[in-house]
């Protein structure tokens, strides 16, 4: 089955091309949101299995996002992605309900798949 996804980002390129890579791997995406509100209302009408996160959000950080979303029944998996580097959160990442982390540059289907997959 085909993971269905909900890019996140505030970023209109950025979502383009996260879409245009992710489609080209064999993966459903969705929808796309700008900002955390519109997140929420995606995820309740769409139902992605997966939600591909941007840290840096305009109204509530992809942190606080991941949170929420954690907290619904049926709550898709969080990747979170940023073009920072990983070691610039912290601990954060890996206290978050988030899979995982993906770097943008960083940012493919292969990749997704496995940090999906729980490697690392």
């Amino acid at each position: 089955m085909t993971a269905r996804v909900l890019i996140v980002d505030d970023h209109a390129s950025f979502r383009s091309l996260a879409r245009r890579l992710l489609v080209a791997d064999g993966f459903d995406v969705v929808g796309e949101a700008g900002d955390a509100a519109d997140a929420f209302a995606a995820v309740r009408a769409l139902a992605p299995d997966v939600v591909l996160l941007d840290i840096r959000l305009p109204d509530l950080d992809g942190f606080g996002v991941a949170e929420v979303l954690a907290g619904d029944e049926d709550a898709p998996v969080v990747v979170l992605v940023s073009s920072r580097a990983r070691i610039d959160y912290g601990q954060r990442v890996d206290a978050s309900p988030a899979r995982g982390f993906i770097a943008k540059d960083d940012l493919s289907g292969e990749v997704l798949r496995r940090v999906l997959a729980g490697a690392s």
